[in-house]
């Protein structure tokens, strides 16, 4: 089983990224429904939905939502979250739908999980064929460049009442971090594998599955994106229209 079925459906994965919460995907939320003035209704795919975070705030918005995951866990407790919308446990790897989204996102790097380049390519392919034409798709990544420069090898988290130990090192291409927390006297071990795909890669990906883009932005405080200052590093993109 791969590494991202084992671990974001854990209660760890939960304590961990907490401060990524409710308000935090508001802000994105907003952002989004900003940036594109979709009207009410309009339907948007969520993918890598995780536990509906944002989803519940596009829906609370009027959106028509359908948020795909690959961890059960995750489903389950995003239909609990968000009973308006939509929810499948899907690989996003594989095409979902034909020309029925206005708009897609796909948010908190949650592409390069994958051993092979042409898995993520397969990402950006099958979202050009769930979207209209001239629909819209926001993918949010890290900046690799400055995440590289300021690789921090280890460190300790206190969350939840639990300490944390996190490494990270650089291995053939992937940022690899191993976690580790002792719960109740037993220690459980997790592992996380992201390549290091850097955003000019994640462009050509784009064009290369018929998207162009509309901007590039660090976050969703929608500044222009510069390599080496901002934190993340996020694409706007449009599908070509026939």
């Amino acid at each position: 089983m791969t590494w991202f079925k084992n671990w974001f459906g854990t209660r760890y994965y939960a304590l961990l990224y907490g401060h990524r919460n409710e308000g935090d995907a508001r802000v994105w939320v907003d952002a989004i429904l900003g940036e594109w003035h979709l009207p009410k209704g309009s339907s948007i795919l969520d993918l890598a939905c995780g536990r509906g975070r944002h989803a519940r705030w596009l829906s609370e918005a009027g959106m028509d939502v359908t948020g795909v995951d690959i961890s059960e866990a995750s489903i389950l407790e995003a239909r609990n979250l968000v009973p308006s919308a939509e929810f499948h446990v899907h690989d996003m790897r594989v095409p979902f739908a034909q020309e029925r989204f206005d708009a897609a996102c796909c948010l908190f790097t949650s592409l390069g999980y994958f051993d092979r380049p042409e898995d993520d390519r397969a990402v950006f392919l099958a979202v050009a064929d769930a979207l209209k034409p001239n629909g819209r798709f926001v993918i949010d990544f890290m900046n690799t460049h400055r995440v590289l420069t300021e690789l921090v090898p280890v460190e300790t988290v206190q969350a939840g009442g639990l300490e944390f130990h996190v490494s990270r090192a650089l291995v053939d291409g992937v940022i690899v971090k191993q976690v580790s927390v002792v719960d109740d006297n037993v220690r459980h071990c997790f592992e996380e594998r992201v390549r290091a795909i850097t955003p000019e890669q994640l462009v050509a990906m784009a064009h290369e599955a018929g998207f162009r883009l509309d901007g590039h932005t660090d976050g969703p405080e929608l500044s222009p994106f510069d390599p080496a200052r901002s934190s993340r590093s996020v694409l706007w993109l449009r599908k070509s229209g026939k």
